[in-house]
């Protein structure tokens, strides 16, 4: 089998059948029909698996199941890997299962490159609004840029293609892994950077626009951020002895063309952030006193602040493996975030993701301080 459509789910009946049609249109059109649709769901308690199985997929075989394990998103994955295999799938693409703007190509742009033997893994390009992903733009696009040298732009975006080679790698993972937070919302870095640094075949597939379940970051995106993050620090004890000899950063290749397409608009609270960064800010020995006073007075925070303390953030939970450094970080990033927006408010959301980009400078350039401090660690 050539292709594995894998959709992970919790309670997405309204927009799951979507997305299984348009896969099912997507096997038809680019393989021939050589494919399936899986979905790996949650205990959905709104029918979302009833949906998906009642979706008129043009022939094209489906599956739905009740994974198990730690209930979230990785162990979803997880179940479609191990599934997929077993089915002798040669790639398997990760869609999410809230997706508006998934056309029949996107399985092409995913699978194609892997099938053909460019790519083990293929992530998302995609065109988003300048207010989405605050936690891809204003952390995990640049910290693993920096620390990993790989310019890859939505190293979380959801949607995935990922061979048959690296998924053998994930599942010979230790056990134990899938009972940290790679089981919940830290799949996709988990996924990302474990494939940059154990396999290294990396493309991004031209998308075009996104289109989702928008979530204001001050409202909804606690879980998210602590489980992201977390991962992203543990992954940096895993590979520090590569992430501490990269001084550059390549461009990783893009397949496809992006459409012009119009971005919808969207807008998020940033006087809220402002009022959580101030109201919820703890001040933790290592964090930069000029940090918290940036806080304090405006419930913002500059970009040199922000890496700095995400750096010692980094140094400090790499030396307590405890989830607390984690927490204490959210203010700062509401705090950043309201002081992003406020940046770009302004932009286009094509002169956004250049000011994007320009932020990896300051990454890069500040990472010789992380590894000084990442070393005093090690002497000590």
């Amino acid at each position: 089998m050539k292709v594995v459509v894998g959709i992970p789910s919790f309670n997405n009946a309204e927009t799951i059948s979507h997305v299984a049609k348009v896969a099912a249109k997507g096997i038809m059109e680019f393989f021939d029909g050589d494919g399936m649709i899986v979905n790996s769901d949650g205990g959905s308690s709104d029918g979302t698996r009833e949906r998906f199985m009642e979706t008129d997929t043009f022939g094209v075989p489906k599956e739905s199941f009740v994974y198990e394990g730690i209930p979230g998103k990785g162990s979803a994955m997880k179940a479609i890997m191990e599934f997929s295999l077993e089915q002798g799938a040669q790639t398997v693409v990760f869609l999410d299962s809230d997706l508006r703007s998934v056309k029949p190509w996107w399985v092409e742009r995913l699978a194609g490159p892997i099938l053909r033997g460019e790519a083990d893994y293929v992530t998302p390009f995609y065109l988003r609004h300048r207010f989405d992903g605050t936690i891809t733009n204003n952390v995990c696009f640049p910290m693993t840029s920096a620390l990993y040298g790989k310019k890859v732009r939505q190293p979380i975006g959801g949607d995935f293609g990922v061979g048959k080679k690296l998924l053998e790698i994930y599942l010979e993972k230790p056990e134990e892994t899938w009972k940290t937070d790679v089981a919940r919302f830290g799949i996709d870095i988990w996924m990302t950077t474990t494939a940059i640094n154990e396999s290294g075949r990396i493309l991004q597939a031209a998308l075009g626009t996104k289109i989702h379940d928008v979530k204001d970051p001050g409202k909804h995106l606690k879980g998210m951020f602590l489980q992201v993050v977390g991962t992203l620090f543990e992954l940096m004890v895993t590979y520090q002895n590569r992430w501490m000899s990269v001084w550059n950063i390549e461009d990783v290749p893009i397949y496809g063309e992006t459409p012009e397409e119009e971005i919808p608009p969207m807008t998020i609270d940033v006087d809220n952030l402002k009022k959580l960064a101030k109201e919820t800010l703890v001040v933790p020995e290592y964090v930069n006193e000029s940090a918290v006073r940036e806080v304090k007075e405006d419930g913002t925070l500059s970009l040199n602040s922000w890496v700095d303390l995400l750096y010692r953030s980094a140094v400090q939970y790499r030396k307590t493996r405890d989830k607390t450094v984690v927490e204490n970080l959210l203010p700062f990033y509401f705090a950043r975030t309201a002081r992003f927006a406020e940046e770009v408010k302004s932009l286009s959301d094509e002169e956004a993701e250049r000011y994007v980009y320009e932020q990896l400078g300051v990454f890069l350039e500040r990472k010789r301080l992380l590894k000084e401090e990442w070393e005093v660690e090690d002497k000590g």
